[in-house]
């Protein structure tokens, strides 16, 4: 049996497979949409609502090799249609948040510009490029809330290096319209508010609640390796898990949350 890291070898595909493949996921999404009994969230609301939960902000540029800068100013414009569509999202007790089923199809009639998009390991210029930073911002706030992560894909390529990354690496969600979709269940008896925003230099956003949250949440990594495969590559991998506070400061619990396996498309700095 292959173990994870050995599974993740490159597989050359045609443009012919993965052109039809993409289809196929999109319309198996479609379907699946169309005869789905689940309560989504969909009101959005000005007023904001009392409690703080979580907060979080992260840098809209990066000084990337090789990487257009006008790909970066574009992805502004993609975030700031995006949020015009998530910001004040009530997901009331029993619903659910679907990033794609909010935001809808990002296109050129919409307004979205050509941003970064990253492609089997590289990257290419791409309509509404640039809004995984979106995805990754909500879920890694999900995760210090009580809200059930119910789909999330994690990046099967660490790109580029660690420069001005706050969170652990495979902390992230990836997001392709429609089939790989974040999706996260309420199922608590309290009201959850996502608030989104941007000013000069940073995304920022927030989940707040209508009632004081009960518990405070740590993520952290563990077992982090680099590991040089048999057949060439690295294989970067972690553990991330989180651990639950009382507000009084005592631990009732170490959750696993999801192991990441990535494959590394630069040489990583090995240390003896």
């Amino acid at each position: 049996m292959n173990t994870p890291q050995a599974a993740m070898k490159p597989i050359q595909r045609s443009r012919l497979r993965l052109f039809a493949g993409k289809r196929y996921f999109i319309w198996k999404r479609y379907l699946k949409w169309w005869t789905s009994r689940s309560k989504v969230a969909k009101q959005r609301t000005s007023e904001i609502l009392s409690n703080e939960v979580m907060t979080h902000a992260t840098p809209l540029l990066r000084s990337l090799r090789n990487v257009d800068m006008v790909l970066q100013y574009n992805k502004i414009t993609n975030l700031r249609l995006a949020i015009a569509k998530l910001d004040g999202l009530m997901v009331r007790p029993g619903e659910t948040f679907s990033y794609w089923r909010s935001i809808g199809k990002p296109s050129k009639r919409k307004g979205y510009l050509d941003g970064m998009v990253l492609h089997y390991g590289g990257f290419h210029s791409g309509v509404g490029g640039g809004l995984c930073q979106l995805s990754n911002l909500i879920y890694w706030m999900a995760l210090h809330t009580p809200l059930t992560v119910t789909e999330r894909h994690r990046h099967s390529y660490d790109v580029f290096p660690d420069e001005q990354r706050t969170q652990p690496f495979g902390s992230g969600e990836t997001c392709s319209y429609n089939y790989l979709d974040l999706q996260l269940k309420n199922n608590t008896p309290q009201t959850y508010q996502l608030k989104l925003w941007l000013d000069d230099s940073h995304l920022h956003g927030e989940w707040r609640c209508d009632e004081q949250s009960l518990y405070e949440y740590e993520v952290y990594e563990s077992d982090h390796r680099i590991s040089l495969e048999p057949w060439g590559g690295y294989i970067r991998s972690n553990k991330i898990s989180r651990k639950v506070f009382t507000r009084t400061g005592e631990l009732v619990g170490d959750e696993a949350i999801t192991d990441n396996y990535a494959l590394m498309m630069y040489s990583p700095l090995l240390h003896g």
